[in-house]
This record gives C-alpha cells, structure tokens and sequence, in this order.
C-alpha cells in the first residue's frame, strides 16, 4: 500500500495523545509521509488543524484515535469514499478499534509492506419520507434505531421487506443493524452476533409487546420499510449509529437498504476476530 498521507482524527479531550501523535510524527518523517491532524488532534500537535471532512477527502489513510465512537464519527466524515481507517484505541479494546496504541509503529509498517488485511464492512443507507418527499439521508455503519421517547408509550412499525408485509411491531422501536453493529445495540436488545464479514440486514425489535417477535437475519440485498403509526402524545425518534437523528411524525416511512458505500477498516494483524470477540465478551470467564 502506497502511503504518502496520513490524516490523524482525535476523540475529543483527549490530552494524553501528544506523546502518541509526536511517535506517529517521527515514523511519518522517516518514511516520507505528510500527517495532517483534525481540529481536536491538533490540539496535541504543533500542526495546523483541517477540518475532519476536508482531511478525510485528500489523505491515503485515516487513523482514528479512541474508541468504537470515535470511528462511528470518522467513518461518517469519510461519507462515500473508501479510504482505509485505521482504529486504534485509546482505552480497552473495542470492535472497531482493534489496535492497541503500543502497536501503532509495527502495524503501520505492515501496511507499507503489504502484511495487512482491510475489512469492507457494509454501511445502510436510511432515508426518511414524510407527505412522499425525502426529508432526510443518512449512512449507518451500526445501525439504525427508530425508538420511542422516554416518556411515551410503545409506538406501531409496519415494517415490509421488498414490498412483502412482514409484521407490524407494537414495541419500544426496532434495531435494523449491519453485521458490525450487531455487537452493539442490537446485541443488548437480544439479537444475534454476525462476522462482520458477512452481507446480511439484522431487525431486532425493542422490548416487543409479543414474546413471538424476536430478531430476524435478512439477505443483505433487502429492502426495508417501515411506517410509524403515532397517537397524538405520542413520540419517536431515528437515530443512527447513536450519534445523529430526526425527529419522526405519523406515517413517516424509514427506508433502509444496503448502501453501495462500505467503509474500509483496517484489521488487527495481532489478533483474530474470535480473540476480539472473547476479549470483549468474556467468554469463558467464571
């Protein structure tokens, strides 16, 4: 992989990095490599900041300093390019961010060598129609969740799958998540852990008031569209990958397909997916 720019995007408030962004400063001089930091990372810098969607645009490789959120946020900015990011976590292990911080040097070594692997993971394309306009678009990497407020009572999805009746959901809301946020909300709310290597569209409704509703695997192609029947007090909202949203209406239809963008992660070469997955999960802990 040729890399001639690194762009460094950083979690907010995130001091303690400097020492981290001078190491990623000296390996980038030696190999003749241009860095250019976000408005947070430059905080920890002596570079000039560039705004996080401008740097994402120019750069060969992102590198994305915190956790799981902060490469939700990163892999927004990237919008519909497929440039490599690569996470490295700030804290414990996360499953986006599968590198440790003492790592950084080898695993970018790897890279410019060729000893890498990079993960295409699925994205969904959400929409929002309201009176037969769009009103909204988004791109989620986890997923997107159409849930009541706090304060209101359980909400009706009528949900089709490629125009077929599928059921009507009278829950809190319903999880629609990629295989990479099927170990996030949805996981919590009882669905089921895919690899995130696999093309598939997880529904996993919210507390459903039938205990026959449970989390249905879609093929990855599927359509989804789902009508929210509201009473006057009523209130919902979208919120995807937990970090944007709307406000929803009455007879608002969320329409959610694979997107034709995926976003390019790059995969830990120290440790295997199920190595992550026990490290996170705790499996086989007493």
């Amino acid at each position: 992989m040729e890399i001639h720019s690194i762009g460094v995007c950083l979690k907010p408030g995130q001091p303690q990095t400097g020492g981290l962004l001078e190491r990623l400063q000296k390996w980038a001089l030696d190999h003749d490599v241009r860095v250019v930091v976000d408005e947070e990372a430059a905080h920890a810098s002596d570079l000039a900041p560039t705004p996080r969607r401008d740097l994402c645009a120019e750069v060969d490789l992102i590198i994305s300093l915190g956790g799981d959120g902060t490469l939700l946020s990163v892999a927004r900015a990237v919008g519909t390019r497929r440039v490599p990011i690569l996470g490295l976590n700030l804290g414990s292990l996360g499953f986006l961010t599968e590198i440790n911080s003492n790592e950084m040097e080898d695993c970018l070594e790897r890279l410019v060598t060729g000893d890498f692997e990079i993960e295409s993971r699925m994205r969904l394309e959400v929409r929002v129609v309201r009176d037969g306009e769009e009103i909204a678009e988004f791109l989620a990497l986890n997923d997107a969740v159409i849930a009541k407020s706090a304060i209101s009572r359980m909400i009706d999805l009528v949900t089709h799958a490629d125009g077929s009746m599928l059921t009507t959901y009278h829950a809190d809301g319903l999880i629609v998540s990629t295989p990479t946020g099927s170990t996030a909300y949805s996981l919590s709310a009882g669905g089921p852990l895919l690899m995130p290597g696999l093309e598939a569209i997880v529904l996993t409704p919210i507390c459903p008031h039938s205990l026959t509703h449970r989390p249905v695997v879609l093929d990855q192609g599927t359509l989804i569209e789902s009508e929210l029947l509201l009473e006057r007090e009523q209130q919902a909202t979208l919120t995807v990958d937990g970090q944007e949203g709307i406000e929803l209406r009455g007879h608002d239809r969320v329409m959610i397909r694979r997107s034709p963008f995926p976003v390019e992660i790059v995969a830990s070469p120290f440790r295997s997916r199920y190595e992550i997955m026990r490290a996170k999960l705790r499996w086989g802990e007493r």
